[in-house]
């Protein structure tokens, strides 16, 4: 767009083209000048002055960048020259040709409207010809606008006019609504009120749509180079790591200017896991050759200090001068408000001096502030330094010489301390790897012989497990045999008691043999019944209805699994089919069960589990 603006002084065509024979030229320049555009002289003098029209006119720019255009014929840019008031009507002359007559509309009509201007029109149409104008007239007339590269003629008394440049198409619509006549003729096939208006062509747009992707590209371009100047410069890369550049970054790392870029590079390496066995040495010296910089740090940091105090001493004293100075002022102020001087004043002075009075002591106890906060800041480091050595000792030393001493005695001792732990550290990892590289097979052995203990004592825990619970079971079944026994005897000698008491009634009574043998019979059944009840008791029965479900279901679900499950297991199972059953219940139901179900121990050590089976079967067979 500068490059467009700074063409418009320079925009002219070649005046030997615009020839043309005018008999009225007074006419010429009475219309151009109502217009503001330089009259048409005989010589050749412009039809419309090319600085309305900007070769480089872009009316929808934003079509392609997004940028808001700049259009060359708005009133006030400067491009083009400020219309002529609303009031004052435009008068248009006359204008006679070699071949024809072009007479000017009517100044009380409105102008005529024209359609929007298509992004880079160079066409122009052209109706309301007469019928007789031919090819060459048409030209005639228009050539004076610009070059003209096409014309098309129609048969219906108009036409397309194809323009070389955009702002000769400006000119052209400057003749809309005259009238034309050829010759002197008064047919009305040589008369025709002319109509120009915009022609929308396929190859201005295009050549609009290429000259809008070269602006773009021009901007991309341009933008793109800010963005690359503006962009802060990438870091510097990172070299890998090798023995050669470990040598050269120590160097780097004993060197004070160069010391921040050579840290990031060892940061860099360490991050990256470059530190191992082979390298570990190279990089603990120049860990230690950081390390060294510390001290370095240290007395740049002391002398800024000390050039802080010494600014903030400066401070302090030009703050006293200009505190002394305000209470020179305010004393003068009081002075003059007593009253041997305050009755030789005017009222407007004494209300001045009041004012400046008032602002001066408000300034003076601004920096009187000040200077109170700065004392007591110091006192209070006072304190503090004092706080920390003896209380006996409140008298500071200002030798120089003695405190430099000291320092420097610290530092030395500082650095010996560091040499120190570094030595120990070395001496330390010496240690390590003689250690490591002494170490025989005897320890590799006896970590496998422990490890072989260890699983043989996790089996012979499983084998005592299991050992312990078949003796409790022994111990049960013992226990309820005893029980038995002492049962039947106890009945059998009752049954004894009651045959010999029945066999003297039957002698007695004088009874057969065979109602002995039905007493017999009797004691026997009596004896099984007895049994049955003992063993009945032995065992109590099911409480419910949903016990004996319970265990119908668990019975086909551990008999599918002859390797056991866990409660666990079985749980979770049992949880499908009824939600409100616990873990518990179904273990305490399997436990009141010992002839149903058997719980075993599987697993060695950490891996040891309790898994319960289905053992009903196992009786029946041994019965």
């Amino acid at each position: 767009f500068l490059a467009a603006a700074d063409g418009l002084g320079s925009i002219a065509i070649d005046t030997t083209q615009l020839n043309m024979s005018v008999t009225d030229p007074t006419a010429w320049a009475t219309a151009m000048n109502n217009l503001g555009m330089v009259p048409v002289g005989l010589a050749g003098q412009q039809l419309v002055t090319d600085s309305i029209c900007v070769p480089g006119f872009d009316p929808s720019l934003s079509m392609m960048t997004g940028i808001t255009p700049i259009n060359p014929m708005i009133p006030g840019m400067g491009l083009v020259p400020p219309p002529p008031p609303t009031d004052v009507p435009v008068v248009k002359e006359i204008i006679h040709c070699k071949s024809c007559t072009l007479f000017p509309p009517n100044p009380n009509l409105p102008p005529p409207s024209t359609r929007e201007r298509p992004p880079g029109c160079k066409t122009v149409f052209v109706g309301g010809l007469p019928e007789n104008a031919t090819e060459e007239i048409i030209q005639e007339v228009f050539e004076q606008c610009g070059d003209i590269t096409a014309i098309r003629k129609s048969k219906k008394n108009f036409c397309h006019i194809r323009f070389a440049e955009e702002f000769m198409v400006d000119k052209a619509i400057y003749l809309s609504g005259y009238r034309m006549r050829l010759g002197s003729s008064t047919d009305k096939k040589d008369s025709g009120r002319l109509h120009v208006d915009f022609a929308q062509a396929r190859d201005d747009f295009y050549e609009w749509e290429c000259k809008q992707r070269m602006l773009a590209r021009e901007e991309r371009h341009r933008r793109k180079m800010e963005e690359d100047r503006l962009r802060p410069p990438s870091p510097p890369a990172i070299m890998h790591y090798s023995e050669h550049e470990a040598a050269l970054l120590a160097e780097k790392l004993k060197d004070d200017s160069k010391f921040s870029e050579a840290i990031t590079v060892l940061l860099t390496w360490i991050e990256r896991g470059e530190v191992n066995r082979r390298s570990a040495n190279q990089f603990y010296s120049m860990v230690q050759s950081a390390n060294s910089h510390v001290r370095r740090l240290m007395n740049e940091k002391a002398a800024h200090e000390q050039e802080m105090e010494q600014a903030k001493e400066t401070f302090k004293n030009a703050l006293t001068g200009i505190l002394t100075q305000f209470e020179q002022i305010v004393a003068v102020f009081n002075a003059s408000t007593r009253q041997k001087a305050w009755d030789h004043f005017s009222k407007a002075q004494r209300k001045n001096i009041d004012i400046w009075r008032k602002h001066s002591e408000e300034l003076r106890n601004a920096h009187s502030e000040q200077l109170m906060g700065i004392r007591r800041e110091e006192e209070m480091e006072m304190s503090d330094d004092d706080s920390g050595d003896n209380p006996s000792k409140k008298l500071r030393v200002d030798d120089s010489a003695l405190a430099a001493q000291a320092y420097a005695l610290k530092e030395e001792n500082d650095s010996l301390r560091w040499q120190l732990d570094a030595y120990r550290n070395e001496v330390e990892l010496l240690k390590q790897e003689k250690g490591q590289l002494f170490r025989t097979e005897e320890s590799l052995t006896k970590d496998q012989q422990l490890q072989f203990l260890q699983q043989t004592m996790q089996g012979m825990q499983q084998q005592l497990l299991s050992i312990q619970e078949e003796l409790n079971n022994k111990k049960s079944e013992l226990e309820q045999a005893k029980e038995e026994q002492t049962h039947t005897q106890a009945m059998l000698k009752v049954l004894q008691e009651q045959l010999k008491s029945a066999k003297e009634l039957a002698e007695i009574n004088g009874h057969d043999e065979s109602q002995a043998n039905e007493i017999n019979v009797l004691t026997v059944a009596l004896v099984n019944q007895d049994r049955e009840k003992n063993s009945e008791k032995r065992s109590p029965g099911l409480k419910s209805e949903k016990e004996a479900l319970l265990i119908g279901i668990i019975s086909t679900f551990l008999h599918v699994h002859p390797f056991g499950a866990n409660i666990e297991y079985l749980w979770s199972y049992m949880q499908q089919l009824d939600s409100r059953i616990s873990a518990n219940e179904i273990e305490m139901l399997l436990m009141r069960l010992p002839r149903m179900f058997k719980q075993e121990f599987t697993g060695v050590g950490a891996t040891l589990e309790k898994r319960w089976k289905f053992c009903a079967f196992e009786g029946i067979k041994t019965v």
